[in-house]
């Protein structure tokens, strides 16, 4: 599992702590010593996760954690909320404020992954490393190998992270923009219509197996893969 991480921790030490174990446990660390950097950063490109720390200068990391549950574009955003506050009271107010789980300081670099791994399972299932199987159709991201009914599909790095993402957000459907977004980035700046050019490239990769019929179209609104 790789994500892209913002660290959100205005001291250097900490932030250079969490930034070398982060990129050293395989993920692309982006660094902001405030909410105001960090909003910046978001702004720029919207990161799988957020690593970030309860007293901060200026806004401090609760009330940008209510911001960011606010608007549309960073309501579903990965948070996971660093502090010194090990009260129970501190643990639930942070929670509250909408952070997905809650990193008491001082922590080992194991559990620091292991809670990043556990809050990207809940909210972004396509970037963990669980094998998934529908239909006979298996995805390891991992080795990044797709077999249908045991034999190997050769298909290309679009049509993966597009079949990933179907299969972890099975029986609903989205939208050209939505998987732009989701697949792509929504830093990415491309036409929607070049969705259907690799939709029609991953069902002719399902084709030889017959699941190409998994990949579902509603006409006006998008694609998504149905288990039924």
């Amino acid at each position: 599992m790789s994500a892209t991480i913002l660290v959100v921790e205005d001291e250097p030490h900490v932030q250079e702590l969490l930034a070398v174990n982060l990129q050293h446990a395989g993920h692309r660390v982006l660094r902001a010593a405030s909410a105001e950097e960090a909003e910046s950063a978001i702004r720029a490109e919207l990161p799988d996760v957020l690593v970030l720390d309860w007293m901060l200068p200026g806004e401090s990391g609760m009330a940008f954690t209510r911001r960011l549950r606010a608007d549309e574009r960073t309501r579903t955003l990965p948070i996971l909320m660093l502090t010194a506050r090990a009260m129970e009271q501190d643990k639930i107010s942070g929670l509250e404020a909408g952070a997905d789980d809650y990193l008491t300081k001082p922590f080992s670099p194991k559990e620091l992954a292991a809670r990043i791994k556990a809050v990207l399972r809940r909210r972004a299932p396509e970037l963990a490393d669980d094998v998934i199987e529908i239909h006979g159709v298996r995805l390891d991201p991992a080795a990044r190998r797709v077999t249908v009914e045991g034999r190997p599909v050769e298909m290309g790095p679009t049509e993966f992270r597009l079949l990933h993402f179907f299969m972890t957000h099975p029986d609903r459907i989205y939208s050209r923009s939505q998987l732009l977004d989701h697949v792509w980035g929504d830093h990415v700046f491309i036409e929607e219509r070049t969705v259907d050019v690799h939709i029609r490239r991953l069902r002719k990769a399902l084709e030889p197996g017959g699941k190409d019929q998994l990949i579902d179209t509603v006409r006006g609104s998008g694609y998504g893969l149905r288990r039924q």
